[in-house]
Parts: C-alpha cells; structure tokens; sequence
C-alpha cells in the first residue's frame, strides 16, 4: 500500500489531519505498507508514539482517582453498614422486647446484610469495567510499540543490518 492509498482509508486529505482517533487505525494499516513508505511516514510523523502516549496517561490518571474514589465510597457505605448493624444488634440485646419487636430487627439486619452484598457486586462491576478501559488503554499502547519496533526493524534490514522476521 502506498502513502495515497493509506491515507484514502484513513479518510485524511493529508497527515496533519491524522486525529488521535484514527492513529490506531494508521497503526493497524502499517503492516499493509511498503517499507519504504512506513518510513517516510515515521519520519514524517515522528512525535506518533507520544501522541497516544499522553492519552494512555490521562486514562491511567483518571482511572486511579476513580478506584480512590470508589474505595472512599466503599468504605463509607461499609462503615454505616458495620454501624447500623450494631445498633441492630444492641437492640436485640434488650430484655423488654416483644417476639414481633425481634424478628423486626432480624429482618432489618438481614436487608443490610444483603445492601453490603449487593454494594460489594455493584463495586466488583465496576471495577471490571475499569480493568477494560485500562486493557484497552494498554492494548493501544502495544499496538503503538509494535508500530515502532517494525518500522526501525524495517529501517535496520534496508540498512543492511541483521534482518529480523
């Protein structure tokens, strides 16, 4: 594929149009490219990796004040729960309680128990959630190392050097 053809896919008029969303797209297409045209392009756009570099920072960013974030909110929610169920359990201590007034407050420590149950579901979810942002974040990342390492074994075989394959 030459450099018209590339850009023709990537729906560019030219390379200073090449927009962070399409980068992976350019990286996927490099394989396509003749070598000499992966390079021209690298040298023309040797700042590549950095761009999708400071996008894979501001995820990693975001994604640890919203663990930090979430994990305050656990711990709040955990602490009145651990309080509620205390007074709970104070109350059942009394002598002067009614059968009725008993199972009541089993019934409401059995609804916080199953609050925390859920609480600890919906965190486990979310979490996933994050861990697939953060694996596509790194995935991009090996995509653009990938992009690197071919195009400058590329570079070394039409040099001369040891070619790798």
């Amino acid at each position: 594929m030459n450099e018209a053809a590339l850009k023709r896919k990537l729906g560019i008029p030219n390379w200073r149009s090449l927009s962070k969303a399409k980068v992976l797209k350019f990286a996927a297409a490099m394989p396509e490219m003749a070598t000499e045209v992966r390079l021209k392009l690298i040298e023309q756009f040797p700042a590549f990796k950095d761009l999708g570099k400071a996008d894979i920072d501001a995820v990693t960013e975001a994604h640890k004040s919203t663990l930090a974030a979430n994990e305050n909110s656990q711990n709040h929610f955990y602490k009145a729960s651990q309080d509620q169920r205390d007074a709970l359990q104070s109350d059942l201590g009394r002598d002067d309680l009614s059968w009725a007034q008993r199972e009541a407050l089993h019934d409401r420590l059995d609804q916080n128990v199953q609050r925390v149950g859920e609480k600890d579901s919906e965190s486990k979810q979310f979490l996933g959630a994050g861990m697939k942002v953060v694996a596509a974040a790194g995935a991009a990342a090996l995509g653009l190392g990938v992009v690197f390492v071919g195009g400058k074994i590329a570079g070394a075989s039409e040099d001369g050097s040891e070619e790798s394959q």
